[in-house]
């Protein structure tokens, strides 16, 4: 049976040991996205909420989210993030779609901080706007691609 990394030999939870890991370059995209009314993304776009720039606050929160990722999720390692970006896609009738790029030179990947940062930048946009549109639902939050590491590439392969 493979052993388990996040449980001790005796059962407890345990942080991964890096320490003898190499340092390598990183990268990890995710992407979600949130459906609404059309009415509700016409809003969004025009900057028509009474909260003001539901993108700009949405894109700031998940790059924050990002480096919070260790503070959120249990037994992730804190890592020096060097880039941090999160991109909106508007081209649809009744849903914004996410990406989010997150780099960084370590011993451990990016993954989980790259998640993290779809899905509060989706929740920040729900939080914005559900005084218009409480029905919003967030969806098909994935890893796309991660590269660097022991691990090497991965991509999301798409069902057509």
């Amino acid at each position: 049976m493979t052993e388990l990394t996040h449980l001790s030999s005796s059962g407890e939870a345990r942080m991964v040991d890096i320490g003898q890991k190499g340092d390598t370059e990183r990268e990890a995209i995710a992407k979600g996205k949130i459906v609404m009314k059309p009415t509700t993304l016409e809003q969004i776009r025009t900057a028509g909420l009474k909260k003001g720039d539901v993108l700009a606050v949405a894109r700031v929160a998940g790059i924050m989210a990002a480096k919070k990722t260790p503070d959120l999720i249990p037994l992730c390692h804190p890592i020096l993030i060097s880039d941090s970006a999160i991109e909106f896609d508007l081209s649809g009738d009744d849903f914004i779609g996410i990406t989010a790029r997150v780099k960084s030179t370590g011993k451990t990947g990016v993954e989980m901080e790259a998640l993290v940062a779809v899905s509060v930048a989706a929740l920040t946009i729900y939080d914005m706007a559900k005084s218009v549109d409480r029905g919003m639902t967030i969806a098909e939050i994935s890893l796309e691609s991660k590269q660097g590491g022991k691990s090497g590439i991965y991509r999301r392969k798409r069902e057509n």
